[in-house]
């Protein structure tokens, strides 16, 4: 209420600044206004302390009035889905143990076969050796297995080239 009627004074008090009655009139105001927002929020505090002091104490009462029996249903533990969670927990446990164990029998299958292989390449190699092929005339003769696989290659593209040309003077002659 104060702060409507302070509004038009306002203005009133700030428009000359040469007189100083008008001044102390406007400082009062400016004091009045800050002090009505001191008091509001104060009073809003010491109600929402009181509120809530209210409640406190209505939830206090609710506590003491209410009485507990010895089988309440809100005290029940849910026994079936405990042991039902426990016996899939043990379930999927042997089963990763399961797994765990499969894969170390893999790994250690394939320790053999790198095993067998290498004995077997060394063994390829001293035939080799006895043969009196050298190791120079291996790599030759992979190569040349190799570039044997690019000439079928190119055949092919040219017999394919030479389909099309064909094609191209039949169907333009």
């Amino acid at each position: 209420m104060i702060q409507r009627h302070a509004g038009p004074r306002d203005s009133v008090s700030h428009g000359t600044p040469g007189d100083s009655r008008q001044g102390v009139c406007a400082l009062r105001v400016d004091q009045l206004k800050y002090d009505v927002q001191h008091l509001q929020m104060a009073l809003r505090n010491f109600q929402h302390r009181r509120y809530a002091r209210e409640q406190q104490e209505r939830q206090r009462e609710e506590l003491l009035l209410r009485t507990f029996t010895t089988n309440d249903s809100d005290t029940t533990i849910p026994m079936d889905e405990s042991l039902q969670f426990n016996s899939s927990l043990q379930n999927i446990h042997h089963g990763m143990d399961d797994l765990i164990g499969d894969r170390h029998s893999i790994l250690e299958g394939l320790r053999v076969q790198r095993l067998t292989l290498k004995g077997t390449q060394k063994k390829i190699l001293d035939i080799a050796n006895m043969l009196g092929l050298s190791n120079t005339v291996m790599r030759l003769i992979e190569k040349r297995a190799f570039q044997d696989k690019y000439k079928y290659f190119m055949i092919g593209g040219m017999l394919l080239t030479c389909a099309v040309m064909f094609l191209v003077v039949q169907y333009l002659t």
